[in-house]
């Protein structure tokens, strides 16, 4: 068995390392944010809402759906993209969750 560093953190906290690393990029939260007030969307509408080029915006568009954030349904030669409710709901009780229980009592007068 191959003993890597991973697995000494559990596995939620490797899956909000997960969520968090697919969010880090600006465009990505751009993206579902546009798919957010949209509702719906296709491909080429989210280039022309973003200053990126189309195959940017695919890279980004495969990270979040390789993550679970967005799905998309091929039709004809246009994929339709929207947030994938479920995963969401997910990552964001996972984020919540972390940062709720991550509570700064170190800062102090008498430590910094």
């Amino acid at each position: 068995m191959t003993y890597t560093k991973a697995t000494a953190f559990s596995p939620e906290q490797q899956e909000v390392a997960r969520i968090a690393k697919v969010l880090s990029h600006p465009a990505r939260i751009a993206i579902l944010q546009h798919l957010a007030e949209a509702k719906t969307c296709i491909s080429g509408d989210i280039s022309s809402a973003l200053p990126l080029s189309r195959t940017t915006v695919s890279q980004h568009l495969t990270e979040l759906k390789n993550a679970g954030l967005i799905k998309g349904e091929i039709d004809g030669l246009t994929v339709c993209y929207c947030i994938d409710q479920e995963t969401y709901d997910k990552a964001r009780q996972l984020l919540e969750g972390m940062l709720a229980a991550i509570k700064s009592s170190c800062c102090t007068d008498t430590c910094c």
